[in-house]
């Protein structure tokens, strides 16, 4: 897929100076192209198109600011605007019951995610119970007990009884009197189309009086997300949500139309089937994902004392490092700040190059010891290739610092 990154980036090493009407259509067609391909709906697609071009002004552009810079915020900004909608409706606390009820459509998994919200605040000190709700498709207590034994969570459920609201209400009022705190309702799995499972889903709501409904989402909903949203929301009080299934090439573009449809945040991010493959919503890298840029806000958060050099103005070939491996998977279109000035495969070919440069070297080198040129010559000679290659890319690598801190400075501070 072509990248937010790669659009921007070549933009901005073509021009300049950025002044004519076209070629700001052309970014602009760029990031709609990007957004429609990670399932943006395409009516917030065209929002989000009419709110840059009110943002980005001529004079802005051509004032001599980093262009990157101004389209890079004004980008971020609106998209993080639609996904910041405040907190849920409820936190629950440990010092009562909170009734927590799951919905969702067919495939979501909505049932694993249940189970790894319970597990998740287990391991916080909550005392979790889990309640299968879902009497209609075959195996879903099977699996919840499963999944609950698994995570040595109590749960709650019957082969025999068919009535979700009669189950929902014992299971409840089962573990309120067995000082649990946070009791987690599974319910069966609707569609927009089908009235009669959204009227069984009102039922069960109205019958347990949940604090906190959650609608789990499966990232590649795509453009349908907005219409099941809404549906949802008709029904039952939705006050959160979990994007989940965000491993491999999913974008989740699809929880800007919940999120819009619902106004309600979402939480919670899973990715895969182990029960701890649910992690806390980061806005920033969530929407990094999205737009097919480098996750420098979850690289930071995953490396903190890099995030001690760069708020001082420093940076290392470890970073840098980590930029080049993103771009490498990216493919010909990848580039990283400073180097790569073009798309072709030789552009890819020296990009390998400096990787093995990189392989070459010491861990306190990338994390920042002084290049001597004797260190140059002892990584040229390893990788049997000529000094002046080495010393190309550690100018790149001066140049790479300068636009990072150009660019992401403000972030990293915050």
């Amino acid at each position: 897929m072509e990248k937010l990154w790669s659009i921007l980036s070549n933009k901005v090493k073509e021009s300049n100076k950025i002044t004519e009407e076209k070629v700001l259509e052309d970014w602009i067609a760029g990031i709609i192209r990007v957004l429609l391909q990670s399932d943006v709906d395409f009516k917030i697609v065209r929002e989000i198109e009419r709110k840059i071009k009110t943002l980005i002004k001529s004079d802005d552009l051509e004032s001599g600011r980093n262009k990157f810079i101004i389209l890079h915020q004004a980008i971020f900004s609106e998209i993080c605007k639609i996904l910041d909608v405040g907190r849920p409706s409820f936190i629950p606390k440990k010092r009562k019951p909170s009734v927590v009820m799951f919905v969702g459509l067919q495939g979501c998994g909505k049932t694993t995610t249940c189970t790894k919200y319970a597990y998740y605040h287990a391991r916080k000190g909550w005392k979790p119970a889990l309640v299968c709700a879902d009497t209609f498709r075959a195996g879903a207590f099977d699996q919840l007990k499963h999944d609950a034994l698994k995570a040595r969570i109590p749960f709650y459920g019957s082969y025999t009884e068919s009535d979700p609201v009669k189950l929902a209400v014992q299971g409840v009022a089962n573990f309120k009197k067995k000082n649990v705190n946070l009791i987690i309702v599974d319910t069966r799995v609707c569609h927009k189309q089908d009235a009669s499972l959204l009227e069984e889903l009102h039922q069960v709501s109205e019958a347990i009086q949940p604090d906190l409904v959650i609608f789990v989402m499966d990232s590649r909903i795509g453009q349908a997300a907005s219409n099941q949203a809404q549906a949802f929301k008709r029904s039952v009080e939705v006050g959160a949500v979990i994007v989940t299934k965000m491993e491999g090439h999913a974008k989740g573009g699809g929880a800007l139309s919940i999120v819009k449809a619902t106004k309600s945040p979402v939480i919670f991010i899973g990715f895969g089937e182990q029960m701890d493959a649910l992690k806390e919503f980061d806005l920033k890298s969530f929407v990094s994902r999205l737009l097919g840029m480098f996750d420098w806000y979850g690289f930071m958060h995953r490396q903190p004392e890099l995030l001690e050099k760069v708020s001082e103005g420093e940076s290392t070939f470890r970073i840098m490092y980590e930029h080049l491996q993103n771009a490498l998977k990216i493919g010909p279109g990848g580039q990283i700040p400073g180097f790569s000035k073009d798309h072709s495969k030789e552009s890819e070919t020296k990009l390998k190059h400096y990787k093995a440069f990189m392989d070459s070297m010491t861990n306190g080198e990338l994390d920042g010891e002084f290049l001597s040129l004797a260190r140059m010559n002892r990584i040229a000679m390893g990788c049997g290739c000529q000094l002046s290659e080495v010393i190309e890319m550690v100018e790149g690598y001066y140049q790479f610092c300068k636009e990072m801190m150009s660019m992401f400075g403000d972030a990293a501070r915050h």
